[in-house]
């Protein structure tokens, strides 16, 4: 135990700041750790229950290469499990052993695996599951735009947003709403920003892309987000049908594994039964992700809706995910298959205006995708809603710090003026205006949702598209180095591990602590070494005490005169 030490203590202080805040990162230390040198790292390291998790992580292969006495692969070396050759320290065999009686089924030789090729007629319901799968996930990721998901402790949407997406059709239950997440998180278009799951730039620019598109761009992160354990040496991935065993030792792994399998059938890329459709293979193979096999069989996007008298509008088949996403933004969708259907109102009109679409715009869009002109009704409806949007204006009130609401119909300012609803804001009238110390845009969102014709201003009096969550940018993830400077610096100005002195210190103060028996070389005046077995009571002032086992008496023994130290 006690050369294992200095073997992993010496090993430590010889990586650099990189390599050593990498392997404390992979062993989950704390940086605010009370290390004082590297050889209270080593112990640390190599105590029994850091050891058990740092097994927990280890896939099958790498723990029948430890146990056989020798690994090759990175992973022990990574989690400093191993000396220079790849053999297991002495702790961590032991531990393994204790492993192996508790589940020697972790160690069986792993089974071949090999997926069968999917059938045309499952292959084509693979299409279609990835294609509604896609639609689900764009859902989502519309609403999170609008208003950030609360995420819970576990990572997943609250319990509110999950009954509130359930309710407004994009999922149909909890379990396809974990699966989505999963792989947006994957893929980088959902990134957790606190106590919220958050749209960033990636997810508002795979919104703009077409199906295959979106599509590969899903594939390439859930592969990318894979452990190495389920990739091969040629950049491929391993068959689905041997991830459930991948890391044998640890208890939350299959529930992992069987989540990562659903998110693979989910988006086409495995059938229900296991059989991978031809686009797979290549995944597969070396990693390649091709939409070309899939897309055949997509049903086509189209470029045209009908627009109707009753304010809807029908796109018989899968609408352009571009044009779908600025529809959205002036109607609602009332269904969603590959004939989808919008109604347009006052309130989805006002919305896109809102977003920044004016009557124009809108009309200029409708006109470019409609089979049947703009009705005469809803051209009333954006003409009547233009006319009425911006009736509400809310600024920055230099003047007071806060915000000013103005209107030039008198009647609407009173009518915000009593809302009750709107008393949070703490309105007050000044000089036939409201001003209220809210920011301007809390004041904004307000009205909004209070339905009054609100538009914001900037500070150069012109009108400003507002929306409701910006993604703020994607935080700079503090590298490793950086999280544990504080921790290293205090491991380097420990004793050097260099050292004969600083180890033959460390040997003896833990014998001493464990009132063990030692074996003391110790030169002599006339430099012939001496050798005495001693029960280690007490170390200091540069003595060492202990009772000689041999003559049965009480030694003092200078430090400085001891050559070296073993356990008897």
């Amino acid at each position: 135990m006690l050369s294992d030490e200095r073997a992993l203590a010496t090993r430590l202080a010889s990586l650099d700041d990189a390599g050593l805040a990498a392997t404390l990162a992979a062993r989950g230390v704390s940086p605010s750790a009370p290390w004082q040198g590297f050889f209270d790292a080593a112990a640390a390291l190599l105590d029994p229950a850091t050891v058990d998790r740092a097994l927990l992580r280890l896939p099958r292969a790498t723990l029948r290469e430890l146990r056989d006495g020798r690994t090759t692969g990175d992973d022990a070396h990574r989690l400093a499990l191993v000396d220079e050759t790849g053999a297991p320290f002495v702790p961590v065999r032991e531990r393994l052993d204790a492993a192996a009686v508790e589940n020697a089924a972790a160690f069986d030789a792993e089974e071949a695996h090999e997926a069968s090729p999917a059938s045309e007629s499952d292959a084509a319901a693979a299409a279609e599951r990835a294609f509604t799968n896609l639609g689900a996930l764009a859902d989502v990721l519309l609403a999170g735009s609008a208003i950030a998901l609360s995420r819970t402790g576990s990572g997943s949407v609250s319990a509110v947003d999950r009954r509130r997406l359930v309710e407004a059709g994009a999922v149909l239950d909890a379990d396809e709403l974990d699966d989505l997440v999963t792989a947006a998180a994957a893929a980088g278009l959902l990134r957790a920003d606190g106590r919220d799951w958050v749209v960033g730039d990636a997810g508002e620019s795979w919104l703009e892309a077409s199906t295959p598109e979106r599509w590969a761009t899903l594939v390439r992160g859930i592969r990318d987000s894979l452990p190495p354990a389920l990739r091969t040496a040629g950049g491929g991935v391993s068959p689905v049908s041997s991830w459930q065993d991948a890391f044998p030792l640890d208890p939350a792994w299959p529930n992992r594994a069987a989540s990562l399998r659903r998110v693979m059938v989910r988006f086409g890329l495995l059938t229900p039964t296991g059989a991978e459709p031809a686009w797979t293979r290549a995944l597969c193979e070396d990693g390649t992700v091709d939409a070309s096999g899939l897309e055949a069989l997509l049903p086509a996007e189209i470029d045209r809706i009908y627009l109707q008298a009753d304010l809807t509008a029908i796109a018989p088949g899968p609408l352009a995910p571009r044009l779908d996403l600025r529809l959205r933004r002036m109607a609602r969708r009332e269904s969603r298959a590959q004939a989808s259907s919008y109604r347009f109102s006052a309130d989805s009109i006002g919305a896109g205006m809102t977003e920044g679409e004016s009557a124009d715009s809108i009309r200029e869009f409708l006109a470019g995708i409609s089979l049947t002109g703009i009705p005469q009704p809803l051209e009333y409806l954006i003409e009547s809603t233009a006319a009425r949007h911006g009736l509400v204006r809310v600024a920055e009130d230099a003047a007071s710090g806060g915000t000013r609401v103005t209107s030039t119909d008198a009647s609407i300012l009173d009518a915000i003026e009593i809302d009750q609803a709107l008393r949070p804001l703490g309105l007050v009238a000044d000089r036939g205006d409201l001003v209220s110390r809210v920011s301007r845009d809390a004041v904004y969102w307000a009205l909004a949702d209070a339905r009054y014709p609100v538009v914001a201003i900037d500070d150069d009096g012109e009108p400003e598209s507002m929306h409701r969550h910006a993604a703020g940018p994607r935080p700079v993830e503090t590298p490793p180095a950086t999280v544990y400077a504080g921790l290293i610096a205090t491991l380097r100005a420990g004793s050097s591990t260099d050292s004969e002195s600083a180890w033959l210190a460390r040997e003896l103060e833990l014998a001493v602590r464990a009132r063990a028996t030692v074996v003391v070389v110790v030169r002599m005046p006339d430099d012939s070494e001496r050798t005495f077995t001693l029960e280690a009571s007490g170390l200091g002032g540069g003595r060492l005490r202990g009772r000689d086992r041999g003559a049965d008496i009480e030694r003092t023994l200078p430090v400085s005169s001891i050559v070296s130290v073993s356990r008897g």
